[in-house]
């Protein structure tokens, strides 16, 4: 069992189910996006999924895309100074971990070997290319392995069956599920969806021992408890980055504290 793996299963003795939260890196501004991640982790957050902005971040919805372009504007942002800022926040946060979301473009242009390297000496434990299929990663899975960094797949309810067996079976850290078709942001959980998401999520269950995350369109209470007894993490973005635009650190940890402290 992976350090993360490990991490979540210890965690779900404590929990019903954990919670991870999506925030831009640098977005307003670098010193205030670390003041956020802090803000979480000290309502208790279990994860900080950290998205190193990118020009062109094509799994994300309105919200997420406009905060990437907010980040770079008018600021130059570093991977390096990024994996320093977080790793420290890891550091100051030992009862939390801290995962790296970004889109294959600036991290290749880090370098895979190196960007690996450095979340093992950062203790980032979780790296997430969502455009980087299985096929092409190779190299960034021969890295993982060999420095503890576990890369986290995704899977869609269009993924075919075939396909989800293998990368539920692949997955290690956690398998990352995305709850609906589409991009982050507005959510179309309903009655009806929430049959057909039950289903998927079994069928994920049935492929693989790695605990599993969902997210994509978590926007209220009713959608965290929907998912106790049937994944280990709820993963929330879009949601809580509206909540943060419209009213700062006040309004976003109310959101938190509803979805997972009441």
């Amino acid at each position: 069992m992976s350090q993360l793996a490990q991490y979540i299963a210890e965690k779900r003795q404590q929990k019903p189910i954990l919670s991870m939260t999506h925030v831009v890196y640098g977005y307003p501004s670098v010193q205030e996006s670390l003041d956020w991640m802090a803000t979480l982790l000290e309502a208790g957050a279990d994860f900080i999924e950290v998205q190193f902005p990118f020009s062109d971040p094509v799994a994300d919805g309105p919200t997420i895309v406009a905060a990437c372009h907010g980040a770079l504007h008018d600021q130059s942002l570093t991977v390096e100074q990024c994996l320093t800022d977080i790793g420290q926040l890891g550091r100051d946060y030992p009862q939390a971990r801290i995962a790296l979301m970004s889109y294959l473009n600036p991290m290749y242009r880090y370098g895979l070997e190196k960007l690996v390297k450095r979340c093992a000496e950062e203790n980032i434990q979780g790296l997430i290319l969502p455009d980087l299929p299985y096929e092409q990663a190779a190299d960034l899975r021969a890295y993982c392995e060999a420095n503890g960094v576990d890369p986290v797949w995704l899977v869609t309810p269009v993924t075919p069956k075939d396909r989800l067996a293998f990368l539920a079976k692949e997955a290690t850290g956690f398998l990352y599920c995305v709850a609906r078709s589409g991009v982050t942001g507005n959510s179309n959980h309903n009655g009806g969806d929430q049959q057909s998401l039950d289903e998927y999520l079994a069928e994920i269950n049935s492929h693989t021992s790695a605990p599993i995350g969902v997210g994509f369109g978590i926007r209220e209470k009713a959608h965290v408890d929907a998912l106790k007894g049937k994944a280990d993490v709820a993963i929330i973005g879009s949601a809580l980055l509206d909540a943060y635009n419209k009213g700062g650190k006040e309004e976003g940890l109310k959101l938190f504290n509803n979805l997972f402290n009441s």
